[in-house]
Parts: structure tokens; sequence; C-alpha cells
């Protein structure tokens, strides 16, 4: 299928072919007939990619601050190696989708196959829609009409928060597509609407419509008209829908305003705020979400859990259902707004130079397509007879960051990589020469020539894609954790011993060159040793998937199990017990600051602090070694300084934390049958102390392992 994106790298639009998505739980898959181009929007994208570095950065200086701080930590090369890796992942456009429903994901019961719709998916032929973000089309509203729908829901939601009254006088700042279509509500709410734009036609469709436009290029005083017109008491309200980058926009808004009144913000401005502006009248103001409550909420928008009517009436997706009974009704009137309609094949008509289009709303139309494919070819190549095939399951950042290089450096055999869009596959594919792109991972688990799977999903489905992997003969590397559960760990180990197959777990740290310089320092005499480890892990909100306990099992399961393991490494042992302790009067079961203490069965005894409450300016990783009146220090896998040791020798070097190692020897160990890079019952036993851990918290005490 066909799909417009937009290359932040060298701010390139392009028309992509990639795989048709599947479709997810709680999901509608859906064939797109119309899509709206939303120009103020997407157009600040599309610049944006065209922009050189510094400007991006200009534009960014939070993230410049970030970039910065990494430097230091992590040394210059890997920072910029991140840095491009981001601007090298492309933006999918769009987000006023109409279209028919084809496939349904489990757990949708409010549509069926058939079913027109509209939605916030992007421009392309196919799209995957969470069912919130998604409502069914009235039989005498069209297409066209329909496409409408997430625009006019981003007005409405701001007229909510302004909460005007029949008979208030509202000042509409920008009439642009949402302006128009927030003017016209506002009509229809019984208000008196005043717009201000410096198009001339936009000004026309506005009178149109019964809004008092005015375009102040000619000559007219905003913030005077309103005193005039309100009779020196003001407006009760503005919203401003603009994009412009001036402070001065803010300014009159609030000297437009009666005493005490509102500014909503729906578009995007200079926000350098005088107080004396607001001070005085004591007027509020308020930057509207999007398309209302629910926006960017997971539980609501991905794990489709609505709010009760009764507490929340407007969520965004009931805001999509009154836009479309304002359509069907005749009290919102779209079709008057439409400037052109382009083939979706020739989108540069729309895209070629949008800083000079006068286009209010341009509609991409979209041709019967031949019959949908989940795997695309990208480069023909031969794999026939070679071992250590692989397949890629998972075309997320690290990936993109950490997976892809280095595999592209040993010069891997890849025949597949897979996402469940399909966009980020494609371009991956593309990028590091990959022979097919996917978003069905089940096509991969059939193609015989493939003989080991990478699995880099979200750490919810790793278990269940081993356990497919195992069953269809595969080697298995998955990026940690292994499991998020006892029982699903055992389901694992049941089906391990029944096939012919190695599981790799991604506990890079132990490869790391400096762990293995560590390792030749203490030998292999199974001396009891002390370990103190440190990962400055940094801050992640807690509204992120990984502190979701079924999901991403929290940061001590889901990111300290890489310390259990290279503790494990160092001492040559495996843990028999543990005890964890986080912070706070009452720690919660996926607290990320937490102190682990690991007995061992040789006798070591191993503490990890893994805390996300430090300065990102400070080394991320720290690993202290004690044993025989001899110390060893690494820093941040930059440096290693040995003390007491014969012949002990510091080294420092380029930032490795043995990714490029590990999968050197797991693709070495898949072409010549040799045995696993990490012995079975060492992955295993990390598992169960990571298990171990939060199991200690809650009881609070030593907890042991089996």
């Amino acid at each position: 299928m066909k799909q417009i994106i937009q290359d932040l790298k060298n701010g390139e639009t392009i028309l992509e072919e990639v795989p048709v998505p599947t479709p997810k739980s709680g999901s509608v898959l859906i064939k797109t007939t119309k899509s709206l181009v939303s120009l103020g929007t997407e157009r600040m994208l599309v610049e944006f990619g065209k922009a050189n570095f510094i400007s991006k950065a200009r534009q960014q200086p939070d993230k410049v601050k970030m970039v910065l701080d990494k430097v230091k930590t992590d040394g210059l090369k890997p920072t910029m190696e991140a840095v491009f890796n981001k601007l090298n992942q492309p933006l999918p456009l769009g987000y006023c989708n109409v279209g028919e429903v084809t496939a349904i994901g489990k757990g949708v019961t409010e549509f069926k196959v058939g079913d027109r719709v509209a939605s916030n998916g992007n421009h392309a032929e196919y799209v995957n829609v969470p069912k919130n973000l998604v409502a069914k089309i009235p039989d005498n509203v069209t297409d066209e009409e329909a496409a409408f729908t997430v625009i006019g829901s981003i007005g409405l939601q701001g007229i909510r928060l302004l909460d005007p009254t029949f008979g208030e006088t509202i000042v509409v700042v920008g009439l642009g597509l949402i302006g128009l279509v927030t003017a016209e509500l506002l009509l229809a709410n019984g208000c008196n609407v005043i717009g201000f734009d410096f198009d001339p036609e936009k000004v026309r469709i506005a009178n149109e419509k019964g809004v008092i436009a005015i375009n102040p290029s000619e000559g007219t005083d905003q913030v005077k008209f309103i005193e005039s017109y309100t009779n020196d008491v003001g407006a009760d309200g503005v919203i401003i829908t603009a994009s412009n980058k001036s402070n001065e926009i803010i300014s009159q808004s609030a000297r437009m305003c009666r005493k005490r009144g509102r500014v909503v913000l729906v578009g995007v401005i200079g926000l350098d705020i005088s107080r004396a502006d607001f001070y005085e009248k004591e007027i509020s103001f308020q930057v509207s979400c999007s398309y209302g409550p629910g926006r960017y909420d997971e539980e609501y928008e991905q794990k489709g859990n609505d709010y009760p009517i009764g507490y929340v009436r407007w969520t965004e997706k009931r805001n999509f259902e009154a836009i479309l009974n304002a359509i069907s009704k005749g009290t919102l009137k779209v079709k008057p707004l439409i400037t052109e309609r382009v083939s979706l094949k020739e989108f540069q008509k729309i895209y070629g130079d949008m800083s000079n289009s006068r286009s209010i709303a341009s509609i991409l139309e979209y041709d019967k397509t031949k019959e949908p494919t989940c795997t695309v070819a990208i480069t023909n190549k031969s794999f026939e007879g070679k071992k250590g095939v692989i397949g890629i399951i998972g075309a997320g950042n690290f990936t993109s960051s950490t997976v892809l290089p280095n595999l592209k450096k040993i010069d891997a055999q890849v025949k597949y990589i897979a996402s469940s869009g399909g966009l980020s596959s494609t371009i991956m594919a593309k990028r590091h020469s990959i022979a097919n792109s996917t978003s069905n991972y089940k096509d991969i688990l059939k193609d015989e020539e493939v003989d080991l799977i990478f699995i880099t999903t979200k750490h919810n489905t790793h278990a269940s894609m081993v356990l497919e992997a195992i069953r269809a003969q595969k080697s298995v590397f998955v990026e940690k954790p292994l499991a998020l559960s006892e029982d699903e760990l055992e389901a694992i180990i049941a089906e391990y011993k029944n096939h012919n197959v190695n599981i790799s777990v991604g506990f890079n740290r132990r490869f790391a060159p400096l762990a293995k310089n560590m390792k030749k320092f203490l030998g292999n005499d199974n001396t009891p040793i002390n370990i103190v480890a440190t990962m400055n892990a940094g801050f992640i909100p807690a509204d992120v998937w990984v502190h979701d306990m079924e999901v991403g099992g929290g940061r001590i399961i889901g990111e300290a199990c890489h310390y259990i393991d290279l503790c494990t490494y160092l001492t040559g042992s495996r843990v028999k017990a543990v005890c964890m302790n986080a912070m706070g009067k009452y720690p919660k079961e996926n607290s990320d600051n937490a102190s682990i203490l690991l007995r061992y069965e040789n006798g070591s005894n191993a503490v990890i602090n893994y805390f996300a409450n430090g300065s990102k300016a400070y080394s991320k990783e720290r690993v202290e070694v004690y044993s025989q009146e001899r110390t060893l220090i690494m820093d941040n896998w930059r440096k290693l300084k040995s003390y007491g040791f014969k012949n002990g020798k510091n080294s420092s070097s380029k930032q490795d934390k043995g990714h490029f190692n590990q999968f050197q020897e797991l693709i070495k160990q898949q072409q010549k049958g040799e045995k696993a890079i990490i012995p079975f019952d060492e992955i295993v036993n990390t598992t169960r102390a990571s298990f171990a851990a939060i199991e200690s918290l809650k009881q609070g005490k030593w907890v042991g392992v089996n």
C-alpha cells in the first residue's frame, strides 16, 4: 500500500510503498477513501524537516540541552549516532482519515466490517486505528464531509474549554481551516462571532457564514474594533487558532477581553506573556489539548478504556460523533471549505510548495487498491543454503539505533524485519538493505530459510513470541526481559526442553570489552567477591508503558535484569536469594528507585543500586568489584581502573556496552552450531532473581531463588 511520510533528515515528502498494517487488539483496520490535509499542522512538520540542523536545534532548545548532557557522559560519537538515528525516523503525515472497516481487532464490538468511519488515521491506503479514535459516519454524510471530523473536533474542544453562553461575543484569531470551523460552531451556539485573518479569501468565506470577519492588513486596529463593537466592554472570550511565532497575538487577545474574560489557545503562537495584560482584568488562559479528553492517555486510546459519560461528558470520540452529527443536521457546512481535490499519487500538488499554498482544505482521494499484502520485497537477495539467517520482529528505536547498525558491521544475513504498522520496518529495510519488510511476523516464522529470530517488541509480547519461535524450530534472541511472570518462564522452559534450539537474551553488558577485562582480572577460581553496581537510569514519566507491570514489567524486571546478569557473569555463580528495598514511605512494585541485594551460591555478595532520580550529567553506569584486597572500578563503559592487581593496567576507550560482541558471537554460534552464548540456566536464574526482587519488596524480606 502507499503512505505519505516526511523525512526529517532531508526534508523530502515521500509516497512510500509499505505493508498493510496488521489489525491490533482493540483496533480496526480501515481502507481509506478520503483524507483531509491539515495545512497548518502539516506545513509546520514539512518546514521543520526542510530546515538545516542549526535551525532544527533552535526550534528545540530543550533537546539541545539533552544532547549536550549526553555528550558529557557518553561521548560525542555515541551521542551523534543517537541524534542522527532519531532524524532518520520519518514521520507519517495526516490525521483526518475516512474509509471503510475491513478487519476488526480482538475486543472490538462496536464496529463491523463494511462500516464507514472517520478516524485520526494517517494519509495511507490502509490505517490501523484504536477504537476510541474511530466514529461511525451517518448515512447522509459524504466521505468528503466526514473528512472534517477530526479538524472539527479540535475546534470544538477549544470551544468546550472556553464554555461560551448564548449571546456572548467571542473572537476567533486566525480563520484557517480550524478557525473557520470554530467560528461556525460558535455561531451555532448562539454567540456573536468576530474573526480576524490576513487572508482575504478566508475573510470572505467567514463573512458568508455570518461571522463578522476582518482583515487587519486593511488598517483595522483589532483591539479598538472590539472595544467599539462591545461599547468598551470587551469580548467575553478569545479562541486563538492562528499559527504564528509572534508574541503580539497573545497580548492582543488579552487586551480584547473584558474583565475576567477567557482566552483559549488552539493554535501555535509565541507565548512570552505580559503579566500586566492578564493581571489587571483577571483574564484566564488555557491551552486546548487536541481533540478532547482521552488524548495521549494510553488507557483510553490504546487500551480502549472509556471514561464514564456521567463524569466525562465529552471525550475525543464523543467530540468526533458530535461533529458528524452537526454535519448530518446541516449545522456545520464544510463543503464550501474544500479548495482542491487531489489523487494520492499526485500528492506533490499539495506538498510541493506548502509555504505558498492559499488552499483552505485539500482532499486526498484514494483509488481502489489491489489486494493488500503484509510483506513487501525491498531488495533481491538469495539465502539458500545459508545459516544464521535472521528475521527481526520489532522496528522500534532499539532496533534502529543498536541492533541494525551492529548487524550491518557484522555483515549479518537479515531476510525480514517486521513492524505492526509496516512503515518503520520498511524504512529500516531500505536503509540497511534488508530483503523484506512485513507487518505480519508469522510470515517470518513460516520461512524455512530463517533460523534465527530477533525479538525487540514491547516486553509483554516477549514470552509468547519466544514460544512461537521455538515451536517453529527457530533459535531466538530476545531483548530483555525473557518473561514477565513465573508462568511465562515455566512455559518457555518446558518448550525449550522439547526442541533443539538456542535461546539468548539481550544481556549485552557481559560482552562489553571492559566487562571481559574485569572477568580476566578476577579469574575463574570461584572466590567470593563483593560488587556494588549503580545504574543512574534516568527519569521516565509514570505514564510510559515500561512502568505498567502488565506491559513493561516495571524497570526492575525490564531493565535492572541487565545488571543481575552482569553480576552473575563476574561472580561465576548463580543467585541464591534476593532482598530489595525501594525509595518512599510506601514503595510500589514498579518503583525505579531501589537497591537490590543479591546472595550468590558461592558466597559472593552484590548490591545493585537502580536509581531514576540522579543527574543526567553524571555517569549512567558504574561498577565496583572488591576481591582479595583488590578493587576494580568501571565507569560508564569508558574507563576501567584496577587497584592491587599484579600487572594491572587501567584502560579507556569509546563507550562500548557489548552489543557488537554479543551479536557477533551469537551469529557465529548459530552458523557453527555451537553452544549458546549465555547458558540457559543462567538466563533462567537471572529472570527468576528479577521476579524475586519484586516479591521481596512486597513481603519485606529475603526471597529465595529456586
